[in-house]
């Protein structure tokens, strides 16, 4: 009798499959219906990380592809499981996040649990991710992998979604062939194009470099600089796009933390043409542009989402390093260049952002955080912002000196990432000082997460800015002249609160202690929450009475 054919079950071929993308680790919480999937992934190379939610999963999955370029990956359940993911795939979609979710189902060959904890899922994920799709053949499950893998990592990186149902994991396959996995060359912009460009740099009077998250790429960083370092064209940055060329840099001007109003924007209103590069339409807008106004020039892999307040001129699409090569290379110096105006305006706001950072006041001023934050982390040491009114003032205060060193969301600007993107980053560098800075309403969100990185044994920082309140959304209702009312909470004593996980913690009660308390956090190692009350009466004074008068100031 002829030997049997080799057999494989789904739930290992799935496992295979990702193996063979590289993956490292998975993300999530499993369920009855993961366990098939589970069995398999117990004797594989890659590594689950059990989390205590399954959003704070899909904020790992989604940092891990911010900070490698390469597609994280989470697992859920069915039905609430999944559910709990729609945050963290609109967090990775929006913000340009690779990242794959598998999601489990009740078998769809036979059921007898009617429409038990049935939702679609699939239908559910489709307008939040770049792909969501339902395995019906274990046969299918390479070719299904690597298109996920594929579209989750190309230009413009996003969320996929895979479910895997109870049945089909469970069941046997021949061994599939897996599917090589090739890094595809980007085409790069046209000549004709380059040279438009070019004209417009040199008929231009005061070019400005608008530079977005798209450019956080360590090949376009080098390209970038070395066109600044012939150009001399002053840049600014969005809040994503913030430290791909550092804040020390001598032609940095600001970043656009504000949507309009601050020092910085005196200079994008002066600039008569912006060469903006991987600037992303889901961030706030830091200018709009009118109709016979400032000329644009888009630089990016893909072509610009035209609206009514955005409409370049010119659109230079394909790999943004070979495209910057190309212009510096073709750059010729122009006398007619004056950038004077623009050095007064970087001038202002290095002013502006080093007052008060000696202030001894307590509660302490947000700006006496963001110069005490700075002094502490090293240059390549990674702080991770969740969202809140602080996260305007590091944005525009804090200066980096390398890429990916400032972590937060302008795209979904979801509360309750900060705590799980460090926990990221201090996964992938144990070597580093990373730091949470959460406010207490976003810290509280995904709080049960400190047990996860005391059981991982990280070296992580929370910094947690309490006042007692959603801040922001108070601010916005006293600049609209609301009343004060409704976003007031309580909270728990976050000393004791931390201690019961098993960090360590601390409440720092004067601002001359900020500093040392940190310190010696990173020096000790290990798990550390640190309490400050933060004094947010100074957002008026200067993101909103100083301001009126900033052009003539400059």
């Amino acid at each position: 009798m002829p030997n049997a054919e080799p057999t494989i079950k789904s739930s290992d071929l799935f496992i295979k499959a990702l193996e063979n993308e590289g993956v490292e680790y998975i993300f999530g919480v499993p369920g009855e219906e993961n366990l098939d999937f589970l069995e398999s992934l117990r004797t594989s190379s890659i590594r689950l990380i059990l989390t205590r939610h399954e959003q704070a999963a899909g904020f790992m999955a989604a940092t891990y592809g911010r900070l490698t370029g390469k597609a994280g990956v989470c697992l859920a359940t069915l039905g609430p499981g999944a559910t709990n993911l729609v945050t963290a795939a609109a967090y990775a979609n929006l913000g340009a996040m690779p990242m794959l979710m598998i999601t489990g189902q009740k078998p769809i060959k036979t059921s007898k649990q009617g429409r038990f904890q049935i939702v679609d899922i699939v239908a559910m994920m489709q307008p939040i991710t770049k792909s969501s799709r339902q395995i019906v053949n274990g046969h299918t499950i390479p070719g299904l992998v690597r298109e996920a893998f594929r579209l989750a990592e190309e230009e413009r990186p996003g969320a996929v979604h895979l479910e895997l149902p109870e049945d089909i994991a469970g069941e046997t396959v021949k061994p599939s062939p897996l599917f090589p996995v090739r890094i595809p060359r980007r085409p790069d912009c046209s000549a004709v194009a380059i040279d438009e460009a070019i004209a417009m740099i040199k008929a231009a009077k005061h070019p400005l470099l608008l530079i977005g998250a798209g450019a956080n790429r360590k090949l376009i960083i080098n390209a970038l600089e070395a066109f600044l370092t012939k150009t001399h064209i002053p840049f600014f940055n969005t809040q994503m796009g913030k430290g791909v060329i550092g804040g020390f840099h001598e032609l940095y001007i600001g970043t656009a933390a504000l949507s309009d109003g601050d020092y910085l924007h005196s200079a994008i209103d002066h600039a008569d043409l912006v060469i903006n590069v991987g600037h992303d339409v889901v961030e706030k807008p830091p200018f709009f542009m009118e109709h016979g106004g400032k000329k644009v020039i888009h630089v990016n892999f893909n072509s610009a989402q035209v609206d009514e307040v955005y409409f370049p001129q010119l659109e230079l699409i394909g790999d943004i390093a070979s495209t910057f090569r190309q212009l510096t290379e073709n750059y010729q110096h122009c006398k007619g260049h004056d950038f004077s105006y623009f050095m007064r305006v970087r001038d202002r706001v290095l002013s502006s952002i080093s007052e008060g950072v000696d202030d001894a006041k307590f509660p302490i001023i947000p700006q006496r955080i963001v110069a005490d934050v700075r002094k502490v982390m090293p240059a390549d040491g990674i702080i991770a912002l969740d969202n809140g009114m602080y996260k305007i003032w590091f944005a525009r205060n804090y200066l980096t000196r390398q890429p990916n060193t400032v972590l937060l969301d302008n795209a979904l600007a979801t509360m309750g990432a900060g705590l799980p993107s460090a926990m990221m980053a201090a996964m992938l560098h144990r070597d580093k000082c990373i730091m949470a800075i959460c406010g207490d309403g976003g810290f509280m969100m995904n709080s049960q997460e400190l047990e996860t990185a005391v059981r991982l044994k990280l070296n992580l920082v929370v910094l947690i800015l309490r006042d007692d309140a959603y801040g922001m959304i108070r601010w916005k209702q006293a600049v609209e002249e609301k009343s004060d009312w409704g976003l007031q909470f309580g909270n728990p004593d976050f000393v004791q609160y931390a201690q019961s996980y098993g960090a360590r913690a601390k409440r720092v009660e004067a601002a001359d202690d900020l500093v040392p308390t940190l310190k010696s956090c990173f020096d000790k190692g290990g798990v550390h929450v640190v309490e400050v009350q933060v004094d947010y009466r100074e957002n008026q004074r200067v993101l909103i009475d100083e301001l009126s008068n900033r052009v003539e100031i400059i």
